[in-house]
């Protein structure tokens, strides 16, 4: 049995706050086969890294994303609500991708902090908490000399439906990225929960790869059959600790497995054993020493 891929989640997030530059530098250091990342569109049309609908876990800004413009945004802190970070915030939960698109905002959130402004690029760890956009981390990966995988997740529902798909891929092709190869260093996935998310994506560009993201195997699924021409699911951790034979189920059907987000020591245990093509983590140096050991 192969070894599994390892995908660093939002990059390094254990180490480093989620979806800032940092975090992503910190996974390819730390050898991370792959690098996973949402994407939201902003008031102007800017694809950026953020996971949650609102500002209030991640930055000390309040409201939607998709009612800031990139300049705004750009003015929050995003990094200081990590606990590794000095003064850290307290009182941040993870939101889940049901309570994320309910609005739900975590007690405890302070209010923004007007006129606070994000370390300066001349600042020693500048990116620390810096608002990153999907352009900057291209960018960065196309430049980090080494075979990266990217899995971009479309974060569905919101205001802009499918203008979020077509933007993504002008921006993919603008860094050539829009048709991988086999041979290309850097090869990129796009995600989602939405299945009609995914079939855009095989009508505008068939040649790129989509993942099929689960919580829950709906009963059209339970042959291992994806739609669209996907022919990678995504099941969450959850969904494998309660049904473990999925993963057969959809390696039977000629699907791959990447499973998401694999933090804990049993759970990496089941996922191995399982025998997963991908494990999506916070602490890929963590998987990666498991793995090698």
């Amino acid at each position: 049995m192969s070894t599994p891929l390892v995908f660093a989640h939002r990059g390094s997030s254990a180490a480093e706050p989620e979806h800032t530059l940092a975090a992503y530098l910190r996974a390819l250091a730390e050898g991370a086969d792959g690098l996973e990342c949402d994407v939201r569109l902003t008031r102007d049309g800017h694809l950026v890294c953020l996971h949650d609908r609102r500002l209030e876990r991640t930055s000390n800004g309040r409201g939607l994303v998709s009612r800031s413009t990139l300049a705004e945004l750009s003015q929050l802190d995003f990094g200081s609500w990590h606990p590794t970070l000095p003064g850290a915030r307290a009182g941040r939960t993870e939101l889940t991708d049901d309570a994320d698109d309910a609005g739900w905002v975590s007690p405890g959130t302070p209010p923004a902090r007007p006129g606070s402004q994000p370390p300066s690029e001349e600042q020693a760890e500048p990116d620390r908490g810096r608002l990153l956009t999907l352009d900057r981390l291209l960018t960065a990966v196309c430049a980090a000399g080494q075979p990266v995988r990217l899995l971009v997740e479309t974060k569905h529902p919101t205001r802009y439906g499918g203008d979020v798909e077509r933007r993504l891929l002008a921006l993919l092709d603008r860094h050539g990225l829009a048709d991988p190869g086999p041979a290309d260093p850097v090869r990129v996935s796009v995600m989602s929960f939405s299945p009609l998310a995914l079939r855009r994506i095989r009508e505008l560009a068939p040649g790129l790869p989509t993942v099929l993201l689960l919580e829950l195997l709906p009963p059209a699924l339970r042959l291992g059959r994806l739609p669209f021409g996907t022919r990678v699911a995504g099941p969450g951790i959850g969904l494998l600790r309660r049904r473990p034979a999925v993963v057969e189920t959809l390696r039977a059907a000629g699907n791959d497995v990447y499973v998401w987000t694999v933090n804990e020591p049993d759970d990496l245990e089941l996922v191995c054993r399982l025998g997963v093509d991908a494990i999506i983590t916070d602490r890929p140096r963590f998987v990666l020493d498991h793995l090698r050991g």
